[in-house]
């Protein structure tokens, strides 16, 4: 979010603060991501709204103050049910303590060493206003990265600027991302912006009664003809549509939470908690219009190359997240060219996403196969023919899909127990059937009790991917391993080259 705020202020050439708190305020607003992002994008909005009405170009220590509390104070309004103990109440309990604290201060410096201070008691604090947090011996994630952004501002006024390159990861598992499932009563988290056809009239008000009886966590915000929309549903595609009436989509996301919070599993796969900028691999392409194409989302140099070998036509690079937005696959539908195409997800919460393109294209025949890991996509492309027809291919892929057995082995980010499996920090876990079934701090113990729970009778091949942390020696040992069990199975290895997971597995 407040890099897609940073990247628009890059752009503009004036050093006006009205100017360019209004272009940081707009930025964030279209880049906001989740209930978090769209509440930050408010709080710039709050500072724009404060800051223009500044005259002479540079603000006061009582403006800039009154901006912080104008900013908290939009925050709290563009949210239909307040929720304490998150990003809201480290934004609002920050700017009232430097309010209170106003005569104190001699520079604008002083008033952010105080808001820094501040808000990092207030993170603290998060715990006992929100049970959930509590439980999960966390603090807000929400409120840790804005901690981080404001940190950021800081660092800037006392003349120490961090080079774009040296990246600062911030690690999940001190804060809160893992809610449980049942706690989940509405399961998609629904973001769009809608450049609204008649935004001089828009009744906001309506909509936002129509969309009250839809969801939670709802965040309606206009800015002039922008319209961004943020709210849980169990109907994404039917409060999509609704918006759609007031105008044209400019972005759109949909991410399904009980796969995103699975527990520690899917905290694995946010390691990498920072948002950076997706890359989209396009592969050059005719311009004749094709029969048949095929699009996967991968990650990892190696697993991207085998499966442009197999036949796919696109790779959509998913990033350590696997997490790409709708319009990733909209660029990738128009790139192939196609009468006929196929999708592989190849992970759990991307096949929704995947999916919408099917109401969003309508010049092509777009076939999600609902590919949950990458073993699975691999192996239904090795069956994959393009002399087929699109439905033959559709029904052999998915026969293969069906039967084939995936695993991962990765580690862990803290301490915890699952299913009955004792996790430390920092263990290698293997994960099959979207289960922990090991956790040691040994790696090649770890893969080989992996392998082992995933082998029955009834196995034949068996491809192992393994990643950037893994020797040629140490793979080669366990494909040794595999055969020193059942001789009879034939064991591939393929240097995927990936980040995050040490071995993608895949039986068949």
């Amino acid at each position: 979010t407040i890099m897609a705020g940073v990247k628009e202020v890059t752009n503009t050439k004036s050093k006006n603060i009205v100017d360019v708190s209004k272009i940081l305020s707009r930025g964030c607003l279209m880049g906001a991501r989740g209930n978090s992002g769209v509440i930050l994008s408010q709080f710039f909005r709050g500072l724009y709204t404060e800051i223009s009405q500044i005259k002479n170009g540079s603000a006061t220590i009582d403006e800039f103050i009154a901006a912080l509390v104008g900013g908290y104070q939009m925050a709290y309004r563009a949210v239909m049910t307040p929720v304490e103990g998150t990003i809201l109440t480290v934004v609002r309990e920050a700017a009232e303590a430097v309010l209170r604290k106003r005569n104190e201060f001699k520079t604008i410096e002083d008033v952010m060493v105080v808001y820094v201070d501040e808000a990092k008691k207030s993170l603290e604090n998060t715990p006992e206003l929100l049970p959930v947090l509590k439980q999960a011996g966390v603090v807000d994630s929400g409120g840790a990265e804005f901690i981080k952004i404001i940190e950021g501002m800081l660092l800037a006024l006392q003349g120490e600027m961090i080079p774009m390159e040296e990246e600062r990861v911030v690690e999940p598992g001190h804060f809160a991302h893992n809610i449980e499932e049942a706690e989940i009563t509405f399961a998609y988290c629904t973001e769009f912006i809608v450049k609204l056809d008649e935004h001089e009239t828009f009744d906001q008000e309506n909509l936002r009664n129509i969309l009250m009886n839809m969801g939670d966590s709802l965040v309606l915000v206009q800015d002039e003809d922008l319209l961004k929309v943020h709210i849980h549903t169990n109907q994404p595609g039917v409060v999509i549509t609704l918006g759609q009436k007031y105008g044209e989509l400019q972005t759109m996301k949909v991410d399904n939470m009980k796969l995103q919070h699975a527990g520690v599993v899917e905290s694995i796969h946010n390691h990498a908690h920072e948002e950076k900028v997706r890359v989209v691999d396009f592969q050059p392409v005719n311009g004749e219009r094709k029969k048949e194409a095929v699009i996967a989302v991968c990650f990892g140099d190696g697993i991207k190359q085998t499966f442009m070998e197999l036949g796919v036509d696109y790779i959509i690079d998913g990033g350590q997240t696997m997490n790409p937005p709708t319009e990733d696959f909209i660029k990738a539908v128009s790139a192939v060219n196609a009468d006929n195409i196929i999708i592989l997800p190849n992970n759990g919460n991307v096949i929704l996403t995947a999916e919408q393109t099917l109401d969003l294209v309508e010049d092509s025949n777009i076939r999600v196969l609902k590919t949950k890991t990458i073993g699975q996509g691999y192996a239904a492309m090795m069956v994959y023919d393009t002399s087929n027809e699109i439905d033959d291919n559709i029904e052999a892929m998915s026969d293969v899909v069906s039967e084939v057995k995936t695993g991962e082995l990765t580690y862990s980010i803290r301490d915890t127990e699952v299913n009955g499996v004792k996790i430390k920090k920092d263990d290698f876990i293997g994960i099959t059937g979207g289960k922990i079934v090991i956790s040691d701090k040994d790696r090649k113990f770890a893969i080989k009790a992996l392998v082992e729970s995933i082998l029955d009778e009834d196995s034949e091949i068996l491809t192992l991917f393994y990643g950037k942390d893994v020797t040629d020696v140490e793979a080669k040992e366990i494909r040794d391993h595999v055969q020193a069990l059942n001789e009879e199975i034939e064991v591939e290895l393929i240097s995927g080259k990936q980040d995050i997971y040490s071995y993608i597995v895949s039986v068949e």
